[in-house]
């Protein structure tokens, strides 16, 4: 079997090592037919530096990697173009000093790589230079490259407000070099996990095309289930033998935990860390957010309160998507969850010529570990126990014991700081549907019935349905809200929609009072 090529970035490695190259280099072809200017945003670990790695070396005319591939019958092979490849995973930047710094040294270093001689002095003319006299050096215009073009800018979010400054003038200082030298540019790329339209960098880049949210584009990172199952079919081979289950078992449970990113809500992804992790160990984990903890994301959700949003679907504009005339400091959350890959686009509809999208979580591994962080964050608990009272919680459940559930409830939520606590009936229930998620439910909020809307469903693989009311009470309304819950759900029939010969339905009511007490009612139907 081919070697799976974990960590690998470098095209040239992966093509001469032996690895399982996904070949995509028909989006290539078609991205350097239709146009020049180019920015996409993808998470991290989703094969950007990768896609990258491919461009240099296509327009470095290294024909003989490209063997056997779609675009290598197309390309020119006589033509060779000077590339500018800009990596700032490889920069110091912790300060604008630093930053600028280390674009001088890789300005310099491209000139000698290049035997070009440099006369300015300053970071922004110098560059300029740079690109100028490769373009006249060679005779072909310039390809320049640039990965991870917002790192710095990411890693800086909790730093003094005068250093992230720093760093964003810095940089658009310097990206303003490359728009004043487009009669010297064949073709440009930049990547990177956001794109914030308020931010000055684009306005010195104003050229770009955005193939972020392109259709035509949606597959040009990540594997299509298409991809996993032509690319890895030895590996699925074996690892459905070693796991004692069928092909068609195991597609099905690495499709749930690992498929499930889109940017148009029609092509969908696996990420390739994830999938790749997964061939290798043969275990169901969390790979591509244990790489990296979130904790910007979580203090963004926690300070602005945005349970909410993670609790069920939403439906958004393209605008919040793209991150229209926002800046880092006053990201919208929504954008920035998408963004960086924890909210993916599950359905794209137009409403009156404008398009609107569903967002959701993009499959299991990134739901479960997410919303783990998020409890664990939220209640000052461990993932042991965490886990713990989650038994506790589907024991309370699955045997309709009230004083069970109550108990595993308080225990969870007893650590939450008080002033995290609101007096909102809708902040319990976004935080019972993440526990719940959590746990393992299929979780529906806010279904819409003929007689009315129902707080939650739930449902597990049982067949079990669970209806539940959620009440908020002063600490004297906590008998009398617990009988009108309960009592809502019998007379308006939330439940008849459930009722069939395959399924169990219960009844469940639950108040949270002002002083942190729990109450749960549960009753049968059938």
């Amino acid at each position: 079997m081919k070697r799976l090529p974990i960590g690998t970035q470098a095209f040239e490695v992966l093509r001469r090592s032996g690895n399982i190259y996904v070949d995509k280099t028909e989006h290539i072809y078609n991205l350097i037919s239709n146009g020049r200017i180019y920015f996409l945003s993808r998470p991290r670990r989703f094969g950007k530096s990768l896609l990258i790695s491919t461009l240099k070396e296509l327009f470095r005319g290294n024909k003989e990697i490209f063997e056997g591939l779609y675009i290598c019958d197309k390309w020119d092979w006589t033509k060779k173009y000077p590339v500018i490849h800009l990596d700032f995973t490889e920069l110091a930047y912790d300060t604008p000093e630093k930053l600028e710094g280390s674009l001088f040294d890789f300005v310099k270093t491209s000139a000698r790589q290049n035997n070009i001689e440099l006369q300015n002095s300053q970071l922004e003319t110098k560059f300029a230079e740079l690109i100028e006299k490769m373009h006249k050096s060679i005779g072909e215009q310039i390809v320049i490259l640039v990965d991870e073009y917002d790192k710095p800018m990411i890693d800086s979010l909790n730093k003094a407000k005068e250093v992230h400054q720093g760093i964003k003038e810095t940089l658009h200082n310097f990206y303003q070099v490359i728009k004043g030298s487009d009669e010297h540019i064949k073709f440009m790329f930049m990547t990177g996990v956001s794109r914030f339209t308020g931010l000055s960098i684009f306005s010195a880049l104003n050229n770009l095309n955005d193939i972020t949210m392109d259709y035509k584009y949606a597959g040009i990172c990540g594997y299509t289930q298409e991809e996993l199952e032509d690319g890895f079919k030895e590996y699925i081979g074996s690892t459905a033998e070693s796991m004692g289950i069928s092909k068609e078992e195991l597609l099905t449970k690495i499709k749930y935990w690992y498929n499930g990113y889109s940017w148009d809500g029609r092509t969908c992804v696996y990420n390739p860390f994830s999938a790749l992790k997964f061939f290798d160990n043969k275990e169901f984990e969390g790979y591509w957010f244990e790489t990296g903890t979130p904790t910007f994301l979580i203090e963004q959700i926690k300070k602005k309160d945005d349970l909410e949003l993670l609790s069920e679907a939403r439906v958004v504009s393209s605008g919040t998507l793209r991150g229209n005339g926002s800046g880092y400091a006053n990201i919208n959350t929504e954008t920035l969850l998408f963004q960086t890959g924890y909210l993916t686009i599950k359905e794209k509809k137009i409403i009156e010529d404008e398009p609107e999208y569903k967002i959701d979580f993009p499959n299991n591994e990134v739901k479960r570990a997410f919303i783990s962080s998020l409890i664990k964050e939220y209640t000052l608990r461990s993932a042991e126990e965490v886990n713990v009272i989650n038994k506790k919680i589907k024991e309370g459940i699955r045997t309709k014991e009230a004083k069970v559930l109550e108990d595993s409830l308080k225990e969870l939520y007893a650590n939450i700081p008080y002033d995290l606590h609101t007096k909102r009936e809708s902040y319990y229930h976004s935080l019972f549907l993440l526990t719940m998620k959590f746990v393992g439910y299929e979780v529906e909020g806010e279904v819409h019935t003929d007689k009315g809307r129902i707080d939650v469903v739930l449902k597990d693989k049982d067949s079990v349905v669970v209806i539940v009311e959620i009440k908020y009470a002063k600490e004297n309304e906590i008998e009398s809200r617990i009988e009108e819950a309960i009592n809502q759900i019998k007379d308006t029939k939330y439940y008849e929609k459930y009722i069939n010969r395959e399924n169990e339905v219960a009844l469940l009511a639950i108040v949270f009072s002002e002083k942190k007490e729990i109450r749960c009612k549960f009753e049968r139907v059938n």
